[in-house]
C-alpha cells in the first residue's frame, strides 16, 4: 500500500481559509459534523427555557399566555437552528471563517434564550411584547448568516443568484423585526406584523430552491439533522420527567408511583422517538428533492415543536403532583395529551406527503390511539392518579409503533420502491 505524503493529510487537517464552491449533493457517507454537534448545544438550552416557560404558565393556569408564548419562542428557535442547518449542508467549508461565524451564531442563540422569559413576562401583562432580547439575538445571528450567504455568493457563480435571494430574504425580514422594537404596538398588532414578517423569511428559501436555482444542499445530511435536531427536543421529555419523579419522591418518598411516573415518562419518550424515526425522509427527499423539501422542512417545525411542549406537559404532572399546579388534574393532563396528539397527527401528516399514499390501515390505528387517549383522559376525570393516567397514555405511541411493524413497513417498502421506479 502506497504511503501518502504528508502534504496530503495536511490539506485535510488544516482549517486555513477555503472557497466557498457549494458542497457535493451527492456525497457519500455525508454525516453530521462535531461543529454542527457544538452548534445543536445551544438549542438544548432554548428549547429549556421555552418549555419552562410553557410549564409554568400552564401550571400558574395561565394557559392562553403560555401557549402564545410558546408558539413565539417555538419558532424563533426552530428557525433560527434551520436557516444554519440547511446553509451548511450546502456550504460547510470547515474552514476557521466558517467556525468563527458559526460560533457568533451559537452567542445569539444563547442570547434568544435569555430573552424568552421577558416574552412570556410581557404576554402575561399584557401591554406589548417585550421582544427586544429575542430580536438582539437574532441580529447577532443574521448579521453572521447574511455573511455567510454572501461570501457563498461570491465565492459560488454557479448559485449566486440564489445565495443573493437569500441574504436579501433575511435582510428584508430583519429590518422588520427590528423596527416592531421601536414601534411598541399591542400584542395583537404584533402578532399580525410577526405573521407577515414569518411568511416573508419562509418565502425566501422557496424562491431561493425554485425559482433561483437553489442550493446544493445534501439530502441524507439534512434529514440526519432534522433527526438530531428532534433528539434535542426529546430531551425535554427526559427532563420533564427527572421532574415528575422528583416530586413524587419529594412528595411521597420511594413508592409504586415513582415507578410509574418513571416507566409513563421515558417509555413516552421513547415511544415518540421511535415514531419519529419510521418517517424515509432522507430516500424520499433525495428522489424527490424540490418536491418535498419544503413542506416537509417546515412542517418537522410543528412536530419537534410539539415534542417539546410534551416535556413541559410532563413538567407540569410535576408541579401537580408537587400540589404546586393551580389547575385541575384534567386540564394537567391535557398539557401532555394535546401535543402529543399533535405530535402524532403530524408524523401521519408527514408520512403520508412524503410516500403520495395514505394506508387506509392507519385509520385504524388513529382510531386505536384515540381510544387510548379518551382512556387516559377519562381516568382523570374519575380522579385516577396522575401516574397512572401517564401510564395510560404512554400508550398512545405505542399503538403506531405495534401497527407499522406488523404492517406499515410493508406499506412504506411498496412505497419507496415506486419512487426509485419513478426517480
Amino acid at each position: 500500500m502506497a504511503e501518502q505524503p504528508a502534504e496530503h493529510y495536511s490539506a485535510r487537517l488544516h482549517h486555513h481559509r477555503r472557497k466557498m464552491t457549494g458542497r457535493d449533493r451527492h456525497e457519500e457517507h455525508r454525516v453530521a459534523t462535531p461543529l454542527e454537534l457544538l452548534f445543536d448545544l445551544t438549542f438544548v438550552v432554548a428549547f429549556a427555557q421555552a418549555a419552562s416557560q410553557l410549564a409554568h404558565a400552564v401550571a400558574e393556569n395561565h394557559v392562553k399566555t403560555g401557549l402564545l408564548g410558546f408558539a413565539f419562542a417555538a419558532f424563533a428557535i426552530c428557525w433560527a437552528w434551520i436557516n444554519f442547518s440547511w446553509f451548511a449542508s450546502a456550504y460547510d467549508t470547515d474552514d476557521w471563517i466558517f467556525r468563527l461565524t458559526t460560533m457568533v451564531q451559537m452567542i445569539g442563540v444563547l442570547i434568544l434564550a435569555l430573552g424568552l422569559p421577558d416574552v412570556f413576562t410581557s404576554i402575561e401583562k399584557g401591554d406589548y411584547l417585550d421582544n427586544r432580547i429575542v430580536v438582539l439575538g437574532y441580529v447577532i445571528m443574521r448579521v453572521a448568516m447574511i455573511f455567510q450567504w454572501l461570501r457563498a455568493a461570491k465565492q459560488d457563480p454557479e448559485h449566486r443568484r440564489s445565495c443573493l435571494t437569500y441574504a436579501k430574504a433575511i435582510s428584508f425580514a430583519q429590518i422588520g423585526w427590528v423596527a416592531m422594537i421601536f414601534l411598541n404596538f399591542s400584542i395583537a398588532i404584533t402578532f399580525i406584523l410577526t405573521a407577515v414578517f414569518i411568511l416573508i423569511e419562509m418565502l425566501g428559501p422557496y424562491l431561493a430552491e425554485r425559482k433561483d436555482g437553489g442550493t446544493p444542499w445534501h439530502a441524507h445530511h439534512i434529514a440526519e439533522r432534522y433527526s438530531l435536531f428532534t433528539i434535542i427536543a426529546l430531551g425535554e421529555g427526559v427532563v420533564g420527567t427527572v421532574a415528575a419523579l422528583g416530586a413524587v419522591i419529594q412528595t411521597q418518598g420511594w413508592s409504586l408511583d415513582v415507578a410509574l411516573v418513571g416507566i409513563a415518562g421515558m417509555g413516552l419518550t421513547f415511544g415518540m422517538w421511535w415514531v419519529y424515526f419510521m418517517l424515509p425522509s432522507a430516500a424520499v427527499l433525495h428522489a424527490k428533492r424540490y418536491e418535498k423539501s419544503f413542506v416537509w422542512g417546515y412542517g418537522m417545525m410543528i412536530t419537534v415543536a410539539s415534542i417539546v411542549a410534551t416535556g413541559a406537559g410532563l413538567h407540569v404532572a410535576a408541579y401537580f403532583i408537587e400540589n404546586k399546579a393551580k389547575s385541575g388534574p384534567l386540564p394537567v393532563l391535557l398539557s401532555v395529551v394535546i401535543p402529543v396528539g399533535i405530535f402524532l397527527v403530524s408524523i401521519y401528516a408527514i408520512y403520508a406527503y412524503l410516500v403520495e399514499d395514505f394506508d387506509r390501515f392507519h385509520l385504524w390505528l388513529f382510531v386505536g390511539t384515540f381510544f387510548v387517549i379518551a382512556a387516559a383522559i377519562t381516568a382523570a376525570y374519575l380522579g385516577v392518579s396522575m401516574p397512572v393516567c401517564l401510564v395510560i397514555l404512554m400508550l398512545a405511541p405505542v399503538v403506531t409503533i405495534v401497527g407499522y411493524e406488523t404492517r406499515g413497513h410493508r406499506h412504506q417498502a411498496t412505497m419507496l420502491a415506486k419512487h426509485d421506479e419513478s426517480s
